[in-house]
């Protein structure tokens, strides 16, 4: 009765953080068209999305030393709440006239510097709550939830940007922090916090972290594995808006976005109700080599209807590697070290964001200009060299021995 008691508990705090994710992704397509249009290059929006993400990234590593030190649940309401404020501050900019470019560069970096509270703890809270055999179903609507700002968002923020504009956005993301912060505190009571067995220095606790990390012999390989695939990852986030809005309208761009995404709701809704029962290692090589081969056919020519079908088929085969690397870290991190130890995850695996958010949009704009075909052509050229990298990179997961052996612990 009590496992089903937290399998509940951990739904309400999906669902907020569900809420969440199509909040955050409203305001993430309204700025990505708000910058490219005022700006009318690659490079605004990479710059826009860099700030946003490096603050969360720094901070990963000392926020998950907190997520084991104190309440999780207060530390995921208080990243939340605050996090609000910048987004605030953008709407406020906005109302007066127009908002520069360096005070949506604040007012994201702003929000991102609270959100890095969230991730570590709400990723040990879920540990908290349930069982090693409910991880792989779990990780499937995490997914599923992560991909809700890819899936409902860029379909209704691009409805919403036609009757209206991105103020709209920014008000509704707004709003629904207030419901995450409600679900976290619902969660809160009744729920114990786990205090720390050792009180230790606050860098020694981040010291410990990454003596974890090196002490699973294959954890350490696959976490670097992870940050190539951040990296080309990255490179189709950013690059996608340019690449479309080159040839569509904000309206298409939002329903194309949404079409892609739906690969990733039909895996998520599998991997959720089924989850894997083996085979993580072989699966997530063969995955990580599909992604890649979809996102150099993503990139090939301006025609909605081709972007759409390997956009789809590259968000529908994500899921099974995220849902792999996940499962692999999880059931091989000591329980007591979850939050100092995905904090170090989170800050390495995502190395590969940060040079991909601070180079694809220069090396976009710079391919445009040098062979004079415009940055929508650019930005296909970078995403299909990102695409060709990946498939090579999914090869290695196979050959060290020591990540085929995390799958037998």
């Amino acid at each position: 009765m009590s496992e089903k008691k937290n399998f509940r508990k951990f739904l309400l705090l999906w669902s907020g953080e569900l809420v969440s994710s199509i909040g955050g992704g409203l305001t993430s397509f309204g700025l990505g068209v708000y910058v490219f249009r005022e700006t009318g290059s690659a490079s605004g929006t990479a710059l826009v999305t860099l700030l946003g993400f490096l603050p969360t990234l720094l901070l990963s590593v000392p926020s998950g030393v907190l997520a084991d030190r104190y309440d999780r649940r207060l530390l995921m309401m208080i990243g939340d709440g605050c996090s609000a404020l910048g987004v605030l501050y953008i709407l406020f900019c906005m109302l007066r006239g127009s908002a520069s470019l360096t005070q949506i560069c604040i007012g994201v970096s702003f929000s991102a510097v609270f959100s890095a509270l969230l991730e570590p703890s709400y990723r040990a809270t879920i540990t908290d709550l349930l069982t090693k055999e409910e991880f792989s179903r779990a990780n499937g609507l995490i997914s599923l939830a992560g991909s809700a700002r890819y899936l409902f968002s860029p379909v209704i923020a691009g409805f919403l940007i036609a009757i209206s504009d991105i103020k709209l956005l920014l008000v509704i993301d707004v709003c629904t922090f207030f419901l995450t912060i409600l679900s976290a505190a619902v969660v809160r009571k009744g729920l114990n916090a786990k205090p720390a067995e050792k009180r230790e220095a606050f860098f020694q606790s981040m010291k410990e972290g990454w003596r974890v990390l090196r002490r699973k012999k294959g954890l350490l390989p696959l976490v670097a594995l992870s940050s190539a695939v951040t990296l080309f990852m990255g490179i189709l986030q950013v690059l996608e808006k340019p690449l479309i809005l080159s040839f569509a309208d904000e309206t298409t761009l939002g329903i194309a976005e949404t079409v892609c995404a739906c690969g990733m709701l039909i895996s998520g809704v599998i991997l959720g109700f089924k989850g894997l029962k083996g085979h993580y290692v072989r699966t997530l090589g063969l995955a990580l080599m599909l992604c890649g081969v979809f996102m150099f056919g993503f990139s090939l020519f301006e025609n909605i209807f081709i972007v759409c079908a390997f956009g789809f088929l590259f968000f529908a085969t994500l899921p099974f590697a995220n849902n792999c690397l996940d499962y692999l870290a999880r059931t091989n991190i000591p329980d007591e070290a979850q939050g100092r130890v995905w904090g170090m995850i989170g800050f390495i695996s995502q190395l590969g964001y940060v040079v991909a958010y601070g180079v694809c949009g220069a090396a976009a704009d710079l391919l445009g200009k040098v062979l004079d075909c415009g940055v929508g052509r650019g930005a296909a050229m970078v995403v299909m060299i990102g695409g060709v990298l990946l498939a090579v990179t999914a090869t290695f997961v196979w050959i060290p021995k020591s990540i085929r052996e995390l799958e037998n612990n």
